[in-house]
């Protein structure tokens, strides 16, 4: 045997013919075979690797030998097998050629028999074994044999016609076969199938005719079902696929029919028809009607096709969904729209007399629009609800999307359409979801828009809400002119500070400060509590809950300015009770005050401490939560150098308002009777509990000026007097803010007796009567006062 380096075949003498048996080395060079076993009767060409297996195919030729033994690898090897693993039976194999491609050898192999490995010779390539033949001994004048071999046939023609990949070789090779050879035939048959390389290595090791030719009808009608699913699949699809394309060509047909008789047309003259018809249902300005115009004789020469089609249908599709002309009629009824504002929200009296003065002066003049409304309020106070109730009471579509974190202008003013996936701004979105061009629009979070690179959406909003610019309002994407004056813009923020001051300006703002806790409890009795029975699938019957319970939670639970906390808590009762009924408590379930710390645990908040003393007064401070009391304590620490120091995490402006105070009780100590050196040489250490909450503002300022000069006198407040104040260093008191939650602070704690500065009055007229009632409020100009009343 010669290795060819070129492709051409070695020349073979023609003296050396093997057959079974005969002439078979008792020493045999072995080569793996990774794929399936391979069964006498065969010729296949094998291709391995140069390096790894030349070395085997010359020692064979240098021992003489023109065969080879076969055997399949156990596993897939990562590496060049050993001996350990092949399997033990294989097939040896005459070798007609062998040629070498670089580093690839390709053997041309024709199997002879089976053989079994008696032991290695050597275990690593080269591989050499003492093997053992096992020539094929069966009866074939056997019955059961040649019924077996026959079985064998004829399955083999039930393939053919189920699958193509049997083709004329196999019918020729059925042909040629006899019920005689069914060694042959079996070994033909298994190489013929899919089977795993296991089932095949165990029909080449079974040596016995019999049992071999009962393997390989199994797998054989193994093979058919597998055939039969495969052509059932294929019949399938192929239906599938005859029948949309026979749907295809008729649609195609009948499309051609409808045209000829003049009773349909294509799907460009429809479309373009189409948009005429809606066109024509609005009331499209001047410059709109004209560019429909032009874009439309555009569409009408263009394919479908192309991609300008997408682009020009695109606008022209957006064009006509807006609302040039569509409007709802306002309702000008001003008792049931304050119906509608009472049955969403208990409480609020102001804000609602705000908003049926604008919904009243609207009526009026046939036109709600012309005002931006800014609801601004904590969070949780109803600012979106009552968006969604104005729009009830008005009688118009409601549309709400949120501003905050919004960083790109095109999301106000819309993309140009050269861009890819250009689409018209929110405002636009909104008119064309609630088809109407005068519905009500909620901005929300306005407080938090931002801005990048790609614009400032707040400088965008400018044009949007001012009255005077927005009838003209052109979106990008549209590039035509839309009118938005009779649209009513209102916009909710948390607080003021952030939104920028050309665009606050545009805005009327209404305050919503929070509700007060016989608000929330009404809230509570009438919304809430009725909202979580029925989100829990529970009757009103079932669990009942008592007032003192009720204004339990708020009290010691929820004294946020919203309901939100509130709602929050009400759903975990319900959640307990409903639990408790399911273990089988009888109905109803009750809920008592007491019961309120085994539901929600220790209370979040305790009821405020009132201190006396030298140097200690009361005051009144507004926080997010609403109102509360605000003990000021000084003390006077010795007398070796006058100094003030500050505690209390206070802010720089009530820093500066306690360095004020201090320096006016100290330049008019005489006026008060203090002796002249006491501040001359006192060390004060001014305080505010409690120490962990940061504190600002200058509301304090008449609170600490009487501390300093309680301390000074020696003397102690009046009991039952709270106050709150800016005080000036001329002694002025100046007015504050958050009158009506300082003044619920003061009730809550039980004190009768408030200071307020004189210009706050007016305040106090808007403060409901349950919270002013049983107050005794003094208006004071200036600290003397002050001074007189309460030391």
């Amino acid at each position: 045997m010669d290795i060819e380096q070129d492709g051409t075949p070695a020349p073979d003498d023609g003296k050396q013919i093997i057959l079974p048996g005969d002439g078979l080395p008792g020493l045999l060079h072995i080569l793996p075979q990774e794929q399936r076993p391979f069964f006498p009767g065969q010729a296949i060409p094998l291709l391995m690797s140069a390096d790894a297996w030349l070395p085997t195919l010359e020692a064979m030729r240098d021992r003489g030998n023109q065969v080879v033994g076969l055997l399949a690898t156990r596993t897939t090897p990562q590496d060049v097998p050993s001996g350990a693993d092949l399997y033990d039976v294989g097939t040896v194999c005459r070798v007609h050629r062998v040629h070498r491609d670089g580093d690839v050898l390709q053997v041309l192999l024709e199997g002879l028999q089976r053989f079994r490995v008696r032991q290695w010779s050597h275990d690593r390539p080269p591989l050499l074994a003492s093997v053992q033949y096992l020539p094929d001994r069966g009866d074939s004048q056997s019955l059961e044999q040649k019924a077996y071999a026959v079985a064998i046939i004829n399955t083999i023609k039930e393939l053919i016609p189920l699958n193509p990949l049997y083709g004329e070789e196999l019918k020729v090779f059925l042909s040629r076969s006899s019920p005689n050879q069914p060694a042959i035939l079996a070994d033909f048959a298994a190489s013929l199938t899919t089977a795993s390389k296991a089932d095949l290595q165990e029909v080449l090791e079974t040596i016995d005719l019999q049992q071999r030719l009962q393997k390989v009808v199994e797998l054989l009608h193994r093979e058919v079902k597998i055939a039969e699913a495969q052509m059932e699949i294929r019949e399938h699809v192929e239906r599938e696929i005859q029948g949309h394309q026979r749907e295809q060509i008729l649609r195609q047909q009948l499309k051609y029919i409808q045209k000829e008789l003049g009773i349909s047309k294509d799907d460009k003259t429809a479309e373009v028809e189409r948009l005429k018809e809606r066109a024509a249902e609005l009331s499209l300005s001047d410059a709109a009607q004209e560019r429909f115009d032009e874009e439309i004789n555009k569409l009408s020469m263009l394919e479908p096709g192309s991609p300008e089609w997408s682009v020009t249908r695109n606008h022209l599709d957006w064009l006509t969904a807006l609302p040039w002309g569509v409007h709802t009629h306002d309702a000008n009824d001003l008792a049931k729209a304050a119906k509608v504002l009472d049955a969403h929200h208990e409480g609020l009296a102001d804000v609602k007399e705000r908003i049926l003065e604008f919904l009243a002066l609207g009526i009026s003049r046939g036109d709600a629009a012309g005002t931006i409304i800014c609801l601004a309020g904590p969070p949780g106070v109803g600012k979106t609800s009552l968006g969604r109730a104005v729009a009830e009471a008005l009688n118009r579509k409601f549309f709400r999307f949120s501003v905050g974190g919004m960083r790109d202008e095109a999301e106000i003013k819309g993309h140009r359409r050269t861009y890819i996936g250009a689409m018209p701004g929110k405002l636009l979105q909104a008119l064309k979801d609630t088809g109407s061009d005068n519905p009500v629009i909620m901005l929300d979070e306005i407080d938090k828009i931002g801005a990048s690179y790609q614009g400032d959406p707040a400088s965008a909003l400018l044009e949007v809400l001012d009255p005077e610019q927005n009838t003209n309002f052109r979106d990008h994407y549209l590039d035509l002119d839309f009118d938005l004056s009779k649209v009513l813009f209102i916009c909710t923020a948390n607080q003021l500070d952030t939104i920028p001051a050309p665009l606050l300006d545009r805005m009327e703002v209404v305050r919503l400060s929070g509700y007060l806790d016989k608000e929330k409890l009404d809230i509570a009795k009438r919304h809430l509590w009725p909202r979580q029975l029925k989100r829990a699938g529970v009757g009103k019957g079932d669990i009942r809950i008592d007032v003192a319970a009720l204004r339990s939670v708020i009290e010691l639970y929820s004294r946020e300015a919203g309901v939100r906390q509130l709602d929050k808590h009400l759903a975990s009762l319900v959640r307990k009770a409903v639990v408790r009924m399911l273990k089988g408590d009888a109905k109803p379930i009750r809920i008592r005050r007491a019961d309120i710390a085994g539901y929600l645990g220790a209370p979040v908040y305790q009821k405020e401490r009132t201190q006396s003393g030298v140097g200690v007064v009361t005051g009144l401070a507004w926080t997010a939560l609403g109102g509360a009391t605000l003990p000021v304590e000084a003390t006077k620490v010795h007398s070796n150098g006058a100094s003030l120091k500050l505690t209390g995490q206070l802010g720089s402006v009530m820093q500066e308002s306690a360095n004020i105070a201090h320096s006016y009780v100290r330049a008019n100590a005489t006026r008060y009777n203090v002796a002249e050196e006491y501040f001359e040489n006192a060390a004060i250490h001014l305080h505010v509990p409690a120490g962990a909450t940061p504190k600002d503002g200058p509301s304090a300022g008449v609170t600490m000026a009487t501390a300093l000069l309680s301390l000074a006198l020696g003397r102690k407040m009046r009991s039952g007097f709270a106050m709150t104040g800016e005080l000036t260093l001329t002694g002025q008191v100046y007015p504050v803010g958050g009158i009506r939650e300082k003044l619920l602070a003061a009730k809550r704690q039980g004190i009768k007796n408030v200071v307020l500065p004189a210009d706050n009055q007016r305040d106090v007229q808007d403060v409901p009567e349950h919270i002013a009632a049983g107050l005794n409020i003094t208006f004071v100009k200036h600290f003397d006062e002050v001074a007189k009343l309460v030391l």
